[in-house]
């Protein structure tokens, strides 16, 4: 991660200060340039928007849908909420695209998947979100156990073969998600979500668009991480 770099770069930069002066200095200069171009948005945008529009967002499936999965991602347990408040943005994020879906397929059935690392799974607590904004609870079925990607696609699978399922996660998780899917057998309707970039790239940039930024930063480390995990799929297929 790009991050981990830095810290990696100015840690050589602090002990090499005085024995090796030269080092010392390129590793602080490195780590500069390296934070500098991570927290870039034209950087962060490049590295980003080919991830995310792989695939189209989801309007109509040509025949009627059976599942419409919604994978994991996670949430904070605090009974003084609502469970729409408990969701990290990301499964809120997922969980209003599944919901736009089945309003357009009500005989769907809504599969929430996700182990959170809580008392409460995440497949359990988008369920209360779900149920929360008028999701009959006859209509969710929760895989309570899976702790990443591979896994929920290992447990999903065997249910969905034959059927017809839109898988929605975050558009830039989106084609390791897929590939994923496809490994177990399987075909899925992709239902990308909360889209950070766009093709419109005529349109003037306000000179804030120019100036480094944590999202930036955040939407780089997201892409670094998604093709380490393409990678390593790769490698292991």
């Amino acid at each position: 991660m790009p991050i981990n770099l830095v810290l990696i770069l100015l840690l050589i930069s602090i002990l090499t200060k005085k024995l090796k002066p030269k080092i010392s200095f390129y590793s602080l200069l490195s780590a500069t340039g390296l934070l500098f171009l991570s927290a870039f948005p034209p950087v962060a945008n490049w590295l980003t928007y080919p991830l995310e529009h792989q695939y189209e967002s989801f309007s109509y499936a040509s025949k009627p849908v059976d599942y419409i999965i919604i994978l994991g991602c996670g949430h904070t347990s605090d009974a003084s909420l609502p469970a729409t408040s408990e969701l990290w943005s990301c499964s809120l994020e997922r969980l209003v695209e599944g919901i736009r879906i089945y309003r357009q397929n009500p005989n769907a059935y809504m599969i929430t998947s996700g182990y959170g690392g809580d008392t409460v799974s995440n497949a359990e607590k988008v369920k209360q979100a779900a149920m929360l904004l008028g999701v009959p609870e006859r209509k969710i079925i929760t895989e309570n156990f899976p702790q990443d990607t591979e896994e929920e696609a290992e447990l999903i699978a065997p249910r969905i073969k034959g059927k017809t399922a839109v898988l929605v996660t975050n558009a830039y998780h989106m084609p390791r998600a897929v590939t994923f899917f496809k490994q177990q057998g399987v075909e899925v309707i992709p239902a990308p979500a909360s889209h950070t970039t766009n093709s419109d790239t005529k349109r003037e940039k306000h000179w804030g668009y120019f100036m480094p930024s944590a999202r930036s930063l955040n939407k780089t480390t997201r892409s670094w991480y998604e093709r380490l995990g393409q990678l390593w799929q790769w490698l292991k297929s």
